[in-house]
């Protein structure tokens, strides 16, 4: 298995450097338990050659008490050297996991590309592979030719018989190489997929049942399944060929050594007890080969997920020293931003600018396709600008520190996007695996919901905030995780408020709750931009953006834009007053 080797500053080669010394050692270990493998050969050739002509029982004694030290040793070096892979694994895993984690979340791209959903997976492939067996036959390989060197210090006929064995080997593992490495790339890719599909349909398993579709999916899966299993049984088939060749090379090599060994003694050109270190020595010579191609399909795996992973890595922005903006006052300005759709081929957003001052309540409409949302989710952060960009106060939002400047903003996606925890965890963003004060996170929690109205309904679920909710909000209805979300975008007394069809589960005093709310943060002087369909939200907010086909139309207070756009005055539910809220 070959890998290439990774830009020196990646978070990869840190990783890989930092386990250098536990992989030196376990090799280093490696080198005295082949040394100390030949000890029953070395005991096997005095006992016939020493003790039984003689009868010497006193040197028997003493043999096997060196032998049983060696052995002894052997097996604690052994143990050892397992602990140093384990110990190599656990520091990889330390070191890297949290990379890993943090690009999949942090880089939008990554998601579209594929690597994030299965990274982690990729990993463990990758770290077992180097830290288990495959390594350890690699650190055993080295030692084939001190193996073959002692065959030919027995006899010279020996040692060219163990050289012709390895050879054929490790020609049998290179045509094996070669039979599978596209197979079973292309298994793995078809394996990894399938593993996605089942993941999402498993994720959404009450709406298939409610559209009667099970039947249908389970037989797509059974045939992303079919297409993968095919692609590995042939992989299999390919190296399960070779593996069974080479099986029958090594034990019949084995079995031939101890043939050519009892020649060589009948000609009287070498003593019995080398008939059978023969044997012992032709079967530690070939051993680590075999298992090298053992580990074979293993090594195709980390491979890929070597590349993987160096892809994902590499995507992710290197860490730079920023400069700590002081928390923004709510001025947001966009500039020609342009986002394509996962193909590339087409602007969802095409040249969009406008600039919000602080304290302003934006409301934004357009028909379905506008991009409405994905401005939404650009101007939160969830997703990046293809082109353009975006500020905050007037410093561009990459100068930010990106969860630093993510506190000041709260984020209502169109779907609520709740996470598997309690209540409390979930308004609070997480916030407690942070090590922040808990009795600071629940007085802020509290705040958040009370602030969205949310915190007498919540007060009625079955453990109040401490209720645990399923992955996506299950437990409470769509109204009720969309309360919740809000809360969790007003965590922390945000000074910008992105807000995508906040009121789209919400029944009718919801929705009026929800315009008090978004009055009473404007008075504040929160920034407040709002996604909507339904006109209720509007009565709250000062101006208006019209989208339409990716560009922004009209933009404007909130009246004349609803005048250019309905030609007669046409009524715009007022805010309600702080009296009557």
């Amino acid at each position: 298995m070959r890998l290439d080797p990774p830009k020196s500053d990646s978070p990869l080669a840190g990783a890989l450097a930092a386990c250098k010394r536990h992989l030196a050692y376990a090799a280093g270990f490696s080198a005295l338990l082949n040394l100390l493998y030949l000890a029953p050969t070395l005991y096997m050739l005095q006992v016939y050659d020493r003790v039984v002509p003689t009868r010497g029982a006193t040197t028997l004694v003493f043999l096997t008490v060196v032998l049983l030290f060696a052995l002894g040793t052997l097996a604690l070096l052994d143990l050892i050297r397992s602990r140093l892979l384990v110990r190599a694994s656990m520091r990889l895993d330390r070191l890297l996991s949290p990379r890993i984690l943090d690009a999949t979340l942090a880089r939008p791209a990554a998601s579209r590309e594929g690597l994030s959903r299965q990274a982690l997976r990729e990993f463990d492939v990758l770290r077992q592979t180097l830290t288990g067996v495959g390594v350890l036959a690699l650190f055993d390989a080295p030692w084939t030719p001190i193996y073959i060197l002692v065959c030919f210090l027995i006899h010279p006929a020996l040692g060219l018989f163990v050289l012709f064995g390895a050879a054929a080997l490790v020609f049998m593992a290179w045509r094996n190489e070669l039979a599978t490495r596209s197979a079973l790339q292309r298994a793995n890719e078809a394996s990894n997929a399938a593993y996605v599909s089942q993941d999402y349909s498993a994720a959404s398993a009450d709406v298939v049942r409610a559209l009667g579709m099970r039947e249908a999916l389970v037989r797509r899966h059974m045939a992303e399944r079919e297409s993968a299993s095919q692609l590995q049984a042939r992989a299999s088939f390919a190296g399960g060929g070779y593996m069974t060749v080479t099986r029958f090379l090594r034990l019949s090599l084995q079995s031939l050594a101890l043939g050519l060994g009892a020649y060589l003694a009948i000609e009287g050109k070498i003593s019995a007890g080398a008939i059978f270190a023969a044997s012992i020595l032709m079967a530690r010579a070939l051993s680590p080969i075999e298992q090298v191609m053992g580990a074979w399909r293993n090594g195709i795996q980390a491979r890929g997920a070597y590349s993987k992973l160096l892809a994902l890595l590499g995507a992710a922005e290197p860490q730079r020293a920023q400069t700590l903006l002081p928390a923004p006052k709510g001025e947001v300005e966009a500039e020609h931003l342009v986002v394509f759709a996962p193909s590339g081929q087409q602007a969802i957003l095409r040249d969009v600018s406008f600039q919000v001052s602080a304290g302003q309540a934006v409301g934004i409409v357009g028909p379905s396709g506008a991009g409405k949302s994905t401005l939404a989710r650009t101007l939160a952060g969830a997703a990046l600008p293809d082109r353009g960009g975006i500020r905050f106060d007037g410093a561009d939002s990459r100068d930010w520190d990106a969860e630093r400047l993510a506190r000041h903003i709260g984020f209502l996606p169109q779907e609520p996007t709740l996470f598997a925890g309690t209540v409390k965890e979930n308004i609070a963003r997480f916030a407690s695996f942070l090590d922040r004060d808990s009795e600071e996170v629940d007085e802020m929690v509290v705040q958040a919901a009370q602030a969205c109205g949310a915190h007498e309904m919540i007060l009625r679920l079955p453990q109040g905030y401490d209720t645990v909710l399923q992955w996506g909000g299950r437990g409470l209805s769509a109204g009720q995780a969309q309360r919740v979300a809000l809360a969790r975008a007003l965590f922390g007394a945000p000074s910008i408020l992105i807000l995508d069809e906040p009121n789209a589960h919400l029944d009718a005093e919801g929705e009026a709750m929800l315009v008090r709310t978004l009055q009473e943060l404007k008075s504040r002087g929160v920034t407040i931009l709002v996604v909507a369909h339904r006109t209720g939200v509007l009565a709250a907010i000062d101006k208006l953006m019209v989208l339409k086909d990716g560009r922004v139309e009209l933009y404007g207070p909130r009246d004349e834009v609803v005048a250019r756009i309905s030609g007669p005055p046409r009524h715009v539910p007022s805010a309600p007053s702080p009296a009557a809220a």
